[in-house]
């Protein structure tokens, strides 16, 4: 993969839903990671899907994450991986995008499962390491390895926010800058 492009991405959240999130190692970060890049997204506009595992069950995406979530941007889905979920596919390849930047949890089953079914989808993919969790931290670990090993790009989510800008000219610079201070 190339260094992610603004114009080309796609910011996929993964089930950060209230009844998961709290059992995560690291949680708290990875949230504000997570948003962090939604708003960043937002500033450059840069289409945001987040989606939710058996809401039923797992309760509905959390409120710092679903606040900042566009009109009709949250799909709940049964798979494992966003990929194999026919609504979720869809609404991924029907954004026109090349390049998907992950984040969410757990990293070791929904993240890995959507980052490798995406990338054989034949999309460029990107997992945040920053914002990604899961319940144990050597999951997390084994999880970013072998995602790496399926030739899916880890970046953290400064990385990415960097990437879409590309240069310290561009308008949305400075708002953006700021999110990562």
């Amino acid at each position: 993969m190339v260094l992610l492009d603004a114009d080309k991405s796609l910011l996929l959240i993964v089930d950060i839903q209230e009844r998961l999130a709290p059992v995560m190692t690291g949680a708290s970060e990875m949230i504000d990671r997570a948003a962090r890049l939604m708003r960043a997204a937002g500033l450059m506009e840069v289409p945001v899907l987040v989606s939710e595992q058996y809401p039923k069950g797992l309760g509905p995406t959390v409120e710092e994450i679903a606040a900042l979530a566009p009109d009709g941007a949250i799909l709940d889905k049964l798979h494992f991986s966003c990929a194999h979920d026919p609504d979720l596919r869809e609404a991924i390849q029907g954004a026109g995008r090349t390049q998907v930047l992950v984040a969410g949890i757990e990293a070791h089953i929904c993240v890995l499962q959507t980052a490798i079914g995406l990338k054989a989808l034949g999309l460029e993919v990107a997992v945040a390491a920053d914002a990604v969790a899961s319940r144990h931290e050597s999951d997390k670990a084994q999880a970013l390895e072998r995602i790496s090993a399926h030739g899916v790009d880890t970046v953290t989510s400064e990385m990415a926010v960097f990437e879409w800008l590309h240069t310290a000219g561009d308008p949305a610079f400075k708002r953006v800058s700021a999110l990562v201070r």
